[in-house]
């Protein structure tokens, strides 16, 4: 008979195996961005093993690659990026890593809008900022694993069914707390131009002094305009973002009279125990800053 320290040997050893067992099936995969890096955590949860490019915090429209990333590329599976121009810096990153990986485009089929860059009109990256445009997302990135892993595609299915549903509850929040805010208040100033698509799927009017990329820096004139349009247009709030510098918006607020209001997540999420820790708190905290400062 087995003594109580034995069972528990044997409970160790079979709980290891599973372990090994699990890590030897999963998928290794790598997306190219935080919020992006959640979709896909979200869809392939325990087959998948997900690591991201850009971290918490971080701008995708500036990151330099590190020779560490180029390895995480060598080693992945399948290999999930934004498109619509965000990662300039990709495919220099997949020339130098050798990957042969599957690139799957995550906003394919999705409509951009255009936005003016440097004098030029290019597809507006920031997609993920409409609830609808998620669940594109999704679709897309269920169908790659499934794709590179079918023998996992109805683990695939299942996981992006209970996440859109998710998605689903999402965007009542999000129209019915826009519904709340005055028409006439619906008017904001960012630090750049992330929240296009936000404001045509809600009727929020977005302001924003550096363009579309955080590479771009506004002029003295550029400046002037916008607080010009702030006091003639009654612009009610200006907001911060975790990506930019928060001087900016600063001078802007100081000059013009309007409220500065809490930190937004566009580009990428919080830290996970932060209040944007994955996209349904993203778009949730950014919900409910835009009511504390637009009704009043």
């Amino acid at each position: 008979m087995l003594n109580r320290r034995d069972l528990l040997l044997l409970a160790g050893a079979s709980a290891l195996r599973t372990e090994a067992a699990l890590a030897q099936q999963q998928l290794s995969a790598v997306a190219t961005f935080s919020i992006l890096g959640d979709f896909v955590k979200n869809v392939g949860n325990d087959r998948v093993e997900s690591t991201t490019l850009v971290g918490s915090n971080g701008d995708a429209h500036v990151y330099e690659p590190t020779p560490a990333d180029a390895r995480r590329l060598s080693a992945a599976k399948v290999v999930f990026v934004n498109g619509l121009g965000l990662e300039g810096w990709m495919t220099r990153l997949i020339t130098a890593s050798g990957s042969k990986a599957p690139i799957i485009i995550a906003t394919k089929g999705i409509t951009p809008r255009d936005m003016l860059s440097k004098g030029q009109i290019v597809p507006d990256p920031h997609a993920w900022q409409s609830v609808a445009n998620a669940r594109i997302y999704v679709a897309n990135i269920r169908d790659g694993l499934k794709e590179v892993d079918p023998a996992g595609a109805a683990i695939y299915d299942t996981n992006a069914k209970s996440y859109l549903a998710k998605l689903d509850t999402l965007e009542k929040e999000v129209k019915d707390a826009i519904a709340k805010i005055p028409a006439d208040r619906r008017k904001i100033i960012t630090t750049h131009d992330a929240f296009g698509y936000f404001g045509d799927a809600y009727g929020i009017e977005f302001i924003a002094p550096e363009g579309l990329s955080t590479e771009s820096e506004p002029s003295a004139s550029d400046i002037a305009k916008i607080i010009t349009q702030i006091r003639t247009q009654k612009v009610p709030a200006v907001f911060l973002e975790n990506v930019t510098d928060p001087r900016l918006i600063q001078r802007i607020a100081e000059e013009s009279g309007a409220k500065i209001g809490c930190e937004l997540y566009s580009d990428a999420l919080s830290e996970p125990s932060g209040p944007a820790g994955n996209y349904i708190a993203l778009m949730r905290n950014n919900v409910r800053e835009f009511d504390k400062a637009l009704i009043s």
